[in-house]
């Protein structure tokens, strides 16, 4: 079976991700930055080995891949900054957002996408965002790192296809995580989560193995999962 890297793996859709496939019976390596966190998940999915690294950290990255074959790349890290005005968005928090959510996604693509090369076969996938596909006031800044990674995963697939290689933007609507959770209140959460409408992170995940499980001759090229009823806009406050 295929060895999946899942970045973003200690909490949320990636968490979910890395329990679906390692039970699924694929090599899991699960990257994040919280190391409990990685030992509790492989406990709980002995296929998963954590690997406790920033994706800032372009050194300790490069030294731990370094002669590994990694099959398939999920690029699901990220983070969503503070809902606002982008007039009043601090200029650290745009920078963190683009280096995440953008940059640090890149970089580590950059890193293992010879090795698939050389094979004649691999598969990187991108967790999207409605966001960056269709932007709505308040989320400047992360609508264009995520149309960002959309822009990068249609480029780069037309560079990498002839030799073999898939690529696949997944594009989720509003899904019940801990990526809102420090940038608005309780009440704002629960009103955005309604009446268990919204998705859960289970649902991305079982988007993937779905992906995991087709033939090599089949590439999905975009993904979207949409809330099959709408949910209400995020209240700015």
């Amino acid at each position: 079976m295929d060895t999946i890297l899942i970045t973003g793996a200690t909490s949320g859709i990636g968490r979910a991700m890395a329990v679906t496939l390692a039970g699924a019976g694929y090599g899991v390596l699960a990257l994040g930055r919280n190391r409990p966190a990685l030992e509790a998940l492989s406990a709980e999915a002995p296929g998963v080995e954590g690997l406790a690294l920033d994706l800032a950290d372009r050194a300790g990255l490069t030294a731990a891949l370094d002669g590994r074959r990694i099959d398939v790349l999920v690029n699901n890290a990220g983070m969503m900054p503070m809902p606002g005005a982008f007039a009043s968005m601090e200029a650290d928090a745009i920078d963190r957002t683009l280096a995440l959510n953008l940059s640090h996604t890149l970089w580590l693509t950059r890193l293992l996408l010879p090795g698939m090369l050389a094979r004649g076969a691999g598969h990187v996938v991108f967790t999207g965002s409605s966001a960056g596909h269709a932007p709505g006031a308040g989320f400047a800044a992360y609508a264009a790192s995520k149309a960002g990674i959309a822009a990068f995963a249609t480029a780069l697939r037309a560079e990498v296809s002839p030799h073999g290689l898939r690529v696949t933007e997944l594009v989720p609507g509003r899904v019940e995580t801990g990526l809102y959770a420090g940038v608005l209140a309780e009440a704002e959460r629960a009103a955005m989560y309604h009446d268990g409408h919204a998705l859960q992170p289970q649902d991305v995940a079982d988007m993937l193995l779905a992906l995991m499980r087709l033939p090599a001759r089949a590439s999905v090229t975009r993904l979207d999962l949409m809330p099959t009823r709408p949910v209400p806009p995020v209240p700015l406050s």
